[in-house]
C-alpha cells in the first residue's frame, strides 16, 4: 500500500537533509546550501549539491529527497527507508488497513476533482457571466499573464454551477463535497454551493497541486472571503498561499516574505517579489512557520503599520520563539500606515516595497518593542512586571544558549530604557533626574557654545512642529552634530518613528517621543519663547523648510556643507531608481543654496543670537 502523502510530507519536513547526507560524504557550506563530492560516483571536484528539501549531482545526475538518498546510499527499498527515517523522526508509519487504502484512493481522486474544478472556474471567468470578476481583477492592476499564472477564475452565479460543469467528466456531487467544493444541506436533502458569485483563487500545495480554493465576493456581501474546508488533501494550518511559486523563487535567491492576503501575494509576484506567500485567513501557525523555514532560514513577516498590525506582529513573534534555532530566525517588516502590499506597489512601485523589505529588522531587534508596546514602566511594580514578561518570553526558546542571548539583549534594552535620566535642562533640587525648566535670575553670557545649542534646539523645534519635512532632510539630519547628547537621543527616537512608517503629523510624533521618555524635554523645548517663527505650528510649509535649512547650515559649517553637497551629487549620479534620484536631487539643490547663502555672508556664526540668548536662558545652558 502506498503511504498517505501527508505522512510522507511530514517525514521529509522532519528529516534535515544535510546532516543525513553528511553521514556518507563530507559537505561544506555554499551560500545557503551545501556541496561536496558525490557519494554515488567517484569524483575529485565537488559537483554534489544539497538544498533544503532535495539533493542534486551535476556530475552523474543523481537527484532526490531524504527517502531517495537512503534508498540509493544503503540499497534499501522504499518501505525500509521510510521505516528507518520514521524511527529517527519519531513518527509511526501508518499501518496498511482497508480504510487507509480507501482514503488513499480518495485522495488521489480528489486531486483530479480539484484540478478539473480549477479549469472550470478559469473557463467561466472568460464567459460573459464572468465579465464582472475579470473586470475586478483588471481594476486591481493584474495583467493577463498574472491572471493566467495564478489560475484565477469565477465561480458562476447559478446554483449548482460547478456540479453542472463537472457532471460531464463523471464527477459526482459526493466527490465535490469530499473535495470541499459543495456542502450537504442541513436538511440532508441535496447540496449547496460553497462558492457563489465569487472570484476564485486556487490554493496549491508546495508541489503545485490544487488542494482547495478561496473565493472573494464582489460588492458588500459577507463574508468577503471564503476558504475551503479541511479535507483529506487540505489543511488550513499547514498550507501557505503561493508556496509553490515562492519555493522556486527562493531557490533562485528571492526574499521569502509572508503577507496577509491573496491579492497581496499576487501583486507582489507581479511586481517581481516572487517569494511572497500568505496564511489562509488566520494568524501564522507553527506549521506554516515551519513551511516558511523550509523556504528560507530567515523569512520576513510583513505587517500593517496600525495597531492591529502591531498586535499581529507580537503574536507571530511569540508563536515563533519556541521554534527558533541558531539556524533559523525571522525578520519583521512594517508597512506605512494605511498601506498594504497591494496598494503600496500600485502607488509607489517596486522601490516602495523594496524599501519596506530593506527596513526589516531581525527578530532579536524587533522583539523588545513588540513585547513592551502598551506596557507602562513608570512604577516599580510596572517595571518588575515588564521585566518578568521579557524573561518569560525568552524562556520559550528551546535552545538554551540562544535563549540566554535573547534574554541578555532584551534586559540590556530594559535597563537602558528604565534607567533614571539626567536632567535635560536643569534639575529641580532634591529631585534627581527631574527635567524642569529653570529660569535663572541673571542672563548668562552668550558664548559660541550656547549659541550652537540654541540653534540646535531651534532646528529640533522646527522638526517637531513640521515632521512632514523629515523624508527630505533625514539623511543630513541623522549625521548632524547637535552639541547636546539628549537632543541627539531625542532625534534618534524621531528618526525611528519615521522609519516605522507613521503618518507624518506633529501630534503623532510628540506622542511617540513622550512614550520614549522625552515628553518633558519636548514640552520644555516647544514652550521656549525664544524660538524662531518657523518653529510655530502656524508657519507656512515653505517658511518652515527654509528655516530648517537655515539652522542646519549654521550648525554644519562651510567645509562640511561642501562635503555634503559633493556626496549628494555622487548619490544623484549613481542613483538608478527614480525615487532615489529625486531624493538626491532635492538634497543637492538645498545644500547648494544653503552653501551659497553662507558664502555670500547672508548668515553669520552669531546669526540667531537673539533666539540663542533666550533659549540659553530657558535651558540653563
Amino acid at each position: 500500500m502506498a503511504l498517505p502523502p501527508q505522512f510522507l510530507d511530514e517525514l521529509r519536513a522532519r528529516t534535515p537533509l544535510a546532516p543525513l547526507i553528511q553521514r556518507k560524504t563530507r559537505l561544506t557550506k555554499s551560500g545557503r546550501n551545501w556541496k561536496g563530492c558525490c557519494p554515488f560516483h567517484g569524483e575529485k571536484t565537488p559537483s554534489f549539491y544539497v538544498y533544503d528539501d532535495h539533493f542534486h549531482c551535476f556530475g552523474c545526475g543523481a537527484h532526490g529527497d531524504a527517502i531517495t538518498f537512503v534508498m540509493k546510499a544503503e540499497g534499501q527499498g522504499f518501505p525500509e527507508a521510510v521505516e528507518r527515517l520514521a524511527q529517527e523522526a519519531g513518527l509511526e508509519v501508518p499501518k496498511p488497513t482497508p480504510e487507509a487504502a480507501a482514503r488513499e484512493r480518495a485522495a488521489r481522486d480528489l486531486y483530479g476533482v480539484l484540478e478539473a474544478a480549477a479549469q472550470a472556474f478559469q473557463r467561466r471567468l472568460r464567459l460573459p457571466e464572468g465579465a464582472e470578476g475579470l473586470a475586478y481583477l483588471r481594476r486591481r492592476g493584474l495583467s493577463e499573464e498574472t491572471i493566467a499564472r495564478f489560475g484565477l477564475g469565477w465561480s458562476g452565479g447559478g446554483r449548482g454551477a460547478i456540479a453542472a460543469d463537472l457532471k460531464t467528466d463523471g464527477i459526482t456531487p459526493e466527490q465535490l463535497a469530499e473535495a470541499g467544493l459543495i456542502r450537504e444541506r442541513e436538511s440532508g436533502e441535496g447540496y449547496s454551493d460553497l462558492y457563489f458569485n465569487r472570484v476564485i483563487f486556487p490554493i496549491r500545495d508546495r508541489r503545485g497541486r490544487v488542494v482547495s480554493f478561496g473565493g472573494r465576493i464582489l460588492g458588500d456581501g459577507q463574508p468577503k472571503y471564503v476558504n475551503g474546508p479541511e479535507t483529506a488533501v487540505f489543511s488550513k494550518r499547514r498550507n501557505l498561499y503561493g508556496v509553490d511559486m515562492a519555493r522556486e523563487a527562493a531557490f533562485r535567491g528571492a526574499a521569502v516574505v509572508a503577507v496577509e492576503g491573496y491579492m497581496d501575494v499576487i501583486a507582489l509576484h507581479q511586481a517581481g517579489f516572487g517569494g511572497a506567500v500568505a496564511p489562509l485567513g488566520t494568524a501564522l501557525t507553527p506549521e506554516q512557520m515551519e513551511e516558511l523555514w523550509r523556504l528560507s532560514p530567515e523569512p520576513v513577516l510583513c505587517f500593517d503599520g496600525d495597531g492591529a498590525g502591531a498586535r499581529a506582529a507580537a503574536r507571530a513573534a511569540e508563536a515563533a520563539l519556541p521554534l527558533l534555532t541558531t539556524e533559523r530566525s525571522l525578520r519583521m517588516a512594517t508597512l506605512p500606515a494605511g498601506e498594504d502590499p497591494d496598494t503600496l506597489v500600485s502607488r509607489r512601485g517596486t522601490a516602495g516595497f523594496q524599501a519596506v523589505l530593506d527596513g526589516a529588522r531581525p527578530l532579536s531587534e524587533a522583539l523588545y518593542g513588540l513585547l513592551t508596546e502598551g506596557r507602562p514602566a513608570a512604577t516599580p511594580e510596572q517595571k518588575a512586571s515588564l521585566r518578568n514578561r521579557l524573561v518569560e518570553a525568552t524562556g520559550l526558546i528551546a535552545d538554551k544558549s540562544l535563549a540566554a542571548e535573547y534574554r541578555r539583549a532584551l534586559l540590556d534594552r530594559f535597563f537602558e530604557s528604565t534607567r533614571p535620566q539626567k536632567p535635560a535642562f536643569g534639575g529641580a533640587p532634591g529631585r534627581p533626574g527631574a527635567r524642569k525648566v529653570v529660569v535663572p535670575r541673571q542672563r548668562p553670557a552668550i558664548t559660541p557654545g550656547r549659541v550652537r545649542v540654541a540653534q540646535a534646539r531651534a532646528l529640533m523645534a522646527i522638526t517637531l512642529r513640521h515632521p512632514w519635512l523629515l523624508p527630505e532632510v533625514e539623511e543630513v539630519f541623522a549625521g548632524l552634530d547637535l552639541g547636546d547628547p539628549q537632543l541627539a537621543d531625542c532625534r534618534a527616537s524621531a528618526l525611528r518613528w519615521l522609519a516605522d512608517g507613521h503618518e507624518l503629523d506633529s501630534s503623532g510624533l510628540m506622542d511617540q517621543l513622550a512614550r520614549d521618555g522625552w515628553g518633558e524635554l519636548v514640552s520644555a523645548l516647544l514652550r521656549d519663547p525664544g524660538l524662531p517663527a518657523e518653529a510655530s505650528a502656524e508657519a507656512q510649509p515653505k517658511d518652515a523648510l527654509d528655516g530648517w535649512w537655515h539652522f542646519f547650515g549654521l550648525l554644519r559649517g562651510e567645509a562640511e556643507l561642501e562635503e555634503d553637497r559633493m556626496a549628494a551629487k555622487r548619490d544623484w549620479d549613481a542613483a538608478r531608481d527614480p525615487a532615489a534620484q529625486t531624493r538626491a536631487q532635492q538634497r543637492l539643490i538645498r545644500l547648494t543654496l544653503t552653501l551659497a547663502a553662507l558664502r555670500r555672508g547672508e548668515w553669520t556664526e552669531t546669526d540667531g543670537a537673539g533666539a540663542a540668548g533666550d533659549a540659553a536662558i530657558g535651558s540653563g545652558h
